[in-house]
């Protein structure tokens, strides 16, 4: 713990009666707070929660080279243009291609799979588009209950669809 040296008793000297002061040496043990410190180091360390990363589980197919057949009545395509403009239609038809905002998108993705319970969704994002458009995108798919979707890059092809629907 703590100790107090007193030291010698202080030797007089000769001829001048000069009185010295009795100094104190105090030696401080400083292992009990190494201690304590290293018990309160170790009690955060194990009872501070971590954050979980928050990740999303995609499942990707097998080989590249498998195609997928799905009934035309039963795809949705969202394609999302580096703006944040988005566009929609059923089916294989373009030419009904409609213009939404991002407000709009799960209100649609909800009737949509109320009224097609299989419903498949198909979102085309343009290479200039932000990353965090895209994943905006797929959690409203999340929010709206979809499970079944796919991404794809815009086309060229749907880049002059989109042009000639917006212009």
């Amino acid at each position: 713990m703590a100790g107090v040296d007193l030291g010698s008793s202080g030797a007089k000297k000769k001829g001048k009666q000069h009185k010295t002061k009795k100094r104190l040496n105090v030696r401080i043990d400083m292992t009990p707070m190494v201690d304590v410190a290293m018990l309160l180091l170790t009690f955060f360390m194990l009872t501070t929660v971590f954050n979980k990363p928050q990740t999303m589980e995609l499942n990707l197919p097998p080989d590249s080279k498998v195609q997928v057949e799905v009934a035309a009545t039963t795809l949705l395509t969202v394609r999302v243009a580096p703006n944040m403009e988005i566009y929609w239609n059923m089916g294989n038809e373009p030419t009904a291609l409609k213009k939404i905002t991002f407000r709009e998108l799960r209100p649609l993705l909800i009737e949509k799979l109320r009224g097609i319970p299989k419903l498949i969704t198909l979102v085309q994002i343009d290479r200039d588009a932000k990353y965090n458009d895209m994943v905006d995108i797929i959690d409203e798919l999340n929010l709206a209950n979809i499970t079944r979707f796919s991404i794809a890059p815009l086309k060229d092809a749907d880049k002059k669809l989109i042009a000639k629907v917006a212009g």
